[in-house]
């Protein structure tokens, strides 16, 4: 496939993520919006409208069927990932799944078998990973430059709104903070420590039992992550990654920074890299390279690394006593 042809998408799950993720889509001369699904089809004509997209479809087994359609983005609520995806995969289509992978590990195993058997690519869409001020910090990390990590510090919080965002609110669907956003902290540190030794986690639940706030201490041999995620307060959203030599803070919101400040002896030095639009095309572009490739995972985000990503939330999710 030379690349001057273009790549064609599908996207199930047509929310407000999806809308962000589309116009980036928009962005990449090799990318086509080939299709849209909903199950509401007044939604998905509307969305298809907007995107400059020829095919809306009122169900997903439509969306699968469509033999122009090369790869899907599925941006459906956090229950249904698993299912879609391997439908998706199934039906011969590569797959982009929006973050958390699944609500359990066995199912994300089950989606990564399915990856292997049909021979398509599939990704986490931990679009975080290949923003360009996070590729550069994790290289200056690699390179030694604030000598050996130490401690890291992250969150991601905000006050959410029962009544305006339901579905984060909604069991049901998997809602709570842990697997919304506190997968983004937890991300960070096992990008730059790996798995941890050990783990401590508290939440407050809600009402209906999903987390409103959980903080995470990740352990390991000999360095320390200090995690939060919360969808009832506010934070300054930077992260700190501190070493032995100095230390790098990202600029808030860390999970898509546009730039990055270096501190050595306490002299600061201060980085800007922009994204590309809202920065959801950096992924979208990984995507394009390893199906060029005829690659089935990423090299930056492999499947392994969702497993493993998957496997700490699953602990913090027995420690904390969630129940999908």
């Amino acid at each position: 496939m030379k690349n001057s042809q273009k790549i064609k998408w599908g996207i199930i799950g047509l929310g407000n993520i999806a809308n962000q993720f589309a116009t980036d889509l928009m962005l990449l001369e090799d990318a086509e919006l080939t299709a849209v699904a909903s199950r509401d089809l007044e939604k998905a004509k509307d969305f298809a409208q907007k995107y400059n997209c020829s095919k809306a479809y009122d169900s997903y087994d439509a969306i699968f069927a469509d033999e122009e359609v090369e790869i899907i983005y599925i941006a459906t609520p956090h229950d249904s990932h698993a299912e879609l995806s391997i439908r998706a995969l199934e039906n011969r289509k590569h797959v982009l799944c929006e973050k958390p992978l699944a609500l359990s590990y066995s199912d994300a195993k089950r989606m990564i078998e399915a990856s292997k058997k049909n021979n398509k690519f599939f990704m986490e869409a931990f679009w975080t990973r290949f923003i360009p001020s996070v590729k550069e910090v994790l290289q200056k990390v690699e390179n030694g430059e604030i000598g050996e990590v130490k401690y890291i510090n992250a969150d991601f919080a905000f006050r959410g709104s029962e009544t305006e965002n339901q579905r984060l609110f909604d069991k049901k669907l998997g809602g709570g903070a842990l697997f919304d956003i506190g997968v983004y902290p937890l991300f960070l540190s096992y990008i730059l420590l790996g798995k941890p030794k050990e783990i401590i986690s508290k939440a407050i639940k809600h009402k209906n039992d999903i987390d409103l706030q959980t903080s995470m201490i990740l352990q390991y041999e000999s360095a320390q992550s200090i995690l939060h995620a919360s969808i009832v307060s506010d934070s300054d959203m930077k992260a700190v990654i501190a070493g032995t030599k100095g230390r790098i803070e990202l600029n808030s919101p860390w999970f898509v920074a546009d730039g990055y400040s270096l501190f050595i002896d306490e002299k600061e030095t201060a980085f800007s890299l922009p994204t590309l639009g809202k920065g959801y095309s950096h992924e979208i572009i990984e995507c394009h390279n390893c199906i060029r490739n005829s690659q089935i995972e990423s090299e930056f985000w492999s499947h392994q690394n969702c497993l493993d990503l998957s496997r700490i939330v699953e602990e913090i999710k027995s420690q904390i006593k969630l129940h999908f």
